[in-house]
């Protein structure tokens, strides 16, 4: 019989409210947290579970967590992460991991010492071509890899930026944190580890409002040869553009696009074809702009399957650090432009 798992959020905001939905669905929401008094009393009322300023005095509740979903400013999820798995709890961190590999050594060495899990959301991985084009590189469908475009053309106006931690960079880190992590999750998750990086970056059209670049060209090598490139940008002008990874294997070529990954543009592979694709979830969708596809529910059934049948995690922590691990070799390599 199956465990119905506690679950808690610390941090109410979007992001948070999405994870809300998915715990009611697959679990007990029996707590929230925030220093926005509003925002986790609105939580606690929709779900009728206790509410909480602060993350230790949460932890210290009688609620009997399983889970605590981590949904605080890209700065703190170490932190609060940390204090999650010394309390003995299981933690499921939103995306980035941290804003240092350092801090996401630290996250996989507590949950080692407490013998918890430590879950990190990737949603990107359950988007249906993604999965599809996973399975046949994991095949040898595509042969050996040569090459690898990804493009992340996205629009981040101003209105985003204000009154909020984003843009800042000690609580957002950068555009490759916030905005394209998923992306560089899946370049390791289809690819593999990067050896050396090649970066050119700038402030275009965001100066006074964020404190990091807001485009950038990336030029990447592989450990196992394979070469790529990086295009990203937040100033797609009036809008969201494209999303998309394109593969040059010996046995075949395959385009993942529409605006985040969700569409299989192209595919010419030798005596191979992927065919009926299930239909995606649409994108989180935050009002003057959307995110990456809406998986999270896919995210919660495999934390329900890790914990009740034993399951593997879908994304784990030492995959969390690789995708930071490649951020940073992306900034610390760049050339700023002006």
């Amino acid at each position: 019989m199956n465990k119905i798992l506690r679950f808690a959020i610390v941090g109410c905001g979007r992001i948070g409210q999405r994870h809300a939905e998915h715990i009611a669905n697959n679990g007990a929401l029996a707590a929230v947290c925030d220093i926005d008094s509003e925002k986790n009393l609105a939580m606690a009322s929709k779900y009728k579970c206790k509410t909480y300023l602060g993350l230790e005095e949460m932890l210290q509740g009688e609620e009997n967590l399983d889970v605590v979903a981590i949904c605080t400013p890209n700065g703190l999820h170490a932190q609060h992460t940390i204090l999650v798995l010394r309390a003995g709890i299981h933690a499921l961190c939103e995306k980035p991991m941290a804003l240092t590999v350092h801090d996401c050594g630290e996250m996989i060495k507590e949950a080692e010492k407490a013998n918890r899990r430590l879950f990190i959301v990737k949603q990107n991985r359950f988007n249906p071509p993604v999965v599809a084009v996973k399975r046949a590189i994991d095949e040898g469908r595509l042969g050996k890899l040569f090459s690898v475009q990804l493009s992340c053309f996205w629009n981040r106006n101003n209105a985003y930026y204000e009154n909020s931690w984003k843009g800042t960079k000690d609580m957002d880190g950068g555009t490759l944190y916030t905005q394209f992590s998923h992306f560089i999750d899946l370049l390791y998750w289809m690819v593999g580890d990067v050896r050396h990086v090649y970066s050119f970056t700038g402030n275009f059209n965001h100066k006074g409002i964020i404190e990091f670049d807001d485009n950038g060209v990336v030029t990447l090598e592989f450990y196992d040869g394979t070469i790529g490139t990086i295009n990203y940008t937040v100033n797609s002008f009036g809008g969201n553009m494209e999303g998309s990874l394109t593969i040059f294997g010996e046995k075949g070529t395959v385009k993942i696009g529409g605006q985040y990954l969700n569409e299989l543009e192209y595919q010419n592979i030798q005596d191979y074809k992927i065919e009926n694709l299930p239909p995606g979830n649409p994108p989180n969708n935050y009002g003057q702009y959307q995110g990456s596809m809406s998986n999270h529910d896919k995210v919660y059934e495999n934390v329900v399957n890790v914990l009740n049948h034993a399951g593997v995690i879908a994304t784990n922590g030492f995959e969390g650090l690789k995708t930071v691990e490649i951020i940073d070799k992306i900034y610390s390599s760049a050339k700023v432009i002006a």
